[in-house]
């Protein structure tokens, strides 16, 4: 590579103009932007007109450009500018986690026929440098369990849920004017963009290869206050948390749920906009890391690592993939929810192996009760808009609270 790193941007929202500006601040990484692709050029910009294209092919063709920075929304034009620059043998650096968690295998078959790197810390949890942990720290450690809150616009809206009591349409609302939510949230209420970054950390994680249409989630849009009256009442707090975890010596489970954690979780104290992810491993135990994980220079600084990284002709070798132990994705695994339901004729509650806990009052209830993943993923109830389905590890369960187990059967006649 050139001594000095020649970049083409591609996108100037929010994060591109961010990592613009931290590039020219940053005299020591030896970069330079020499054109940025951006889709409306009437609009004012806050860098030199003459940098600014709206044909992305003289980026892609300039043969003085080593990096493709990209930084765009649209997941499948990002997908062609990407395999189009490798294919002109630059480097890529990208933060669209869609793109990515759709493509993966695409990308990763053409960054080794073209014999460059692709880098993506930034599109997930953006300044946690996860990605680059799994890759390297935990390269020869066995890895149990990883689980993360990994979306900042849900974390916001929870917190506000589950430490003021508000209810869910004013805690969008103010995510909204603060800009951690979008004018159209679904990407992140709804748990897309969750299971978009498991998708990707289940790579770096266990060397799986799988599409976010394989991985069961749900968002936070069905949690009512019943949800979060009883997450109270037991000194707990309800988070979306993205999970995988070894079952068997081959099979992985994945999940992204709303889930109750407990006072002692270190997920208890991760609030408004910030990401955590915990790590699990046979010989460092449990490592936990935290940070913002959206916002203009959160994400920067995950960019700017990774084309510090390109100096040194760094790129993820994706070593778990060709381990000695090949793991593949089961459903076969019995968890532990929350079930609360406006009819509780709704629930069909000879899907559940065991209930623990139940209560039915006018309006609402809820069960706590053990169902394998599968049967929740065939559930039609459990696609209900009046049926909230929160996770709940067993470990989360409230000493002070006595838990009797009864076929659901005889609990279908208590309730």
């Amino acid at each position: 590579m050139s001594e000095k790193l020649n970049i083409g941007l591609v996108g100037f929202g929010v994060v591109g103009e961010g990592v613009y500006n931290v590039i020219i601040n940053t005299p020591s990484l030896q970069a330079i932007v020499k054109k940025i692709a951006i889709k409306h050029p009437e609009k004012q910009r806050n860098a030199p007109s003459e940098l600014f294209t709206s044909d992305v092919n003289e980026l892609l063709y300039d043969e003085n450009i080593d990096i493709i920075v990209e930084l765009i929304d649209d997941a499948e034009e990002a997908f062609w500018i990407v395999r189009m620059a490798m294919e002109q043998k630059k480097h890529v650096v990208s933060a669209n986690k869609k793109m990515i968690a759709w493509h993966l295998p695409e990308l990763i078959e053409l960054q080794k026929n073209y014999q460059v790197s692709f880098l993506y810390e930034a599109a997930v949890c953006a300044s946690i440098p996860i990605l680059r942990n799994l890759e390297e720290y935990f390269d020869n450690d066995l890895l149990h369990a990883l689980s993360g809150i990994v979306n900042g616009s849900t974390n916001f809206i929870l917190t506000k849920m589950n430490q003021q009591g508000w209810p869910y349409d004013i805690a969008l609302l103010e995510a909204q004017r603060l800009g951690f939510a979008e004018s159209d949230p679904a990407l992140d209420v709804e748990g897309y963009d969750a299971v978009n970054k498991l998708t990707i950390l289940l790579k770096h994680t266990f060397g799986i290869d799988c599409h976010p249409s394989e991985v069961y989630f749900h968002g936070i849009t069905k949690i009512k206050p019943i949800d979060t009256q009883f997450a109270k009442e037991k000194r707990l707090e309800i988070k979306l948390v993205a999970n995988t975890f070894r079952i068997s010596n081959d099979q992985v489970v994945a999940f992204v749920l709303p889930q109750f954690v407990s006072g002692t979780h270190p997920f208890h104290r991760v609030m408004n906009e910030y990401n955590a992810v915990l790590i699990s491993s046979g010989l460092a135990d449990e490592q936990f890391l935290s940070g913002k994980g959206a916002g203009r220079y959160p994400t920067s600084s995950a960019v700017l690592s990774d084309l510090s990284a390109l100096r040194y002709g760094y790129r993820y070798e994706y070593k778990k993939s060709n381990a000695i132990t090949a793991y593949s994705l089961c459903s076969n695994y019995l968890m532990r929810v929350f079930i609360s339901f406006e009819e509780d004729e709704l629930v069909d509650l000879n899907d559940f192996e065991n209930i623990h806990l139940s209560c039915k009052e006018p309006a609402v209830g809820y069960i706590v009760g053990d169902i394998l993943v599968q049967r929740l993923i065939d559930a039609t109830w459990a696609k209900h808009p009046a049926i909230s389905v929160i996770y709940y590890p067993a470990e989360t369960k409230n000493e002070h609270v006595e838990y009797g187990t009864f076929p659901a059967a005889l609990v279908e006649a208590m309730i």
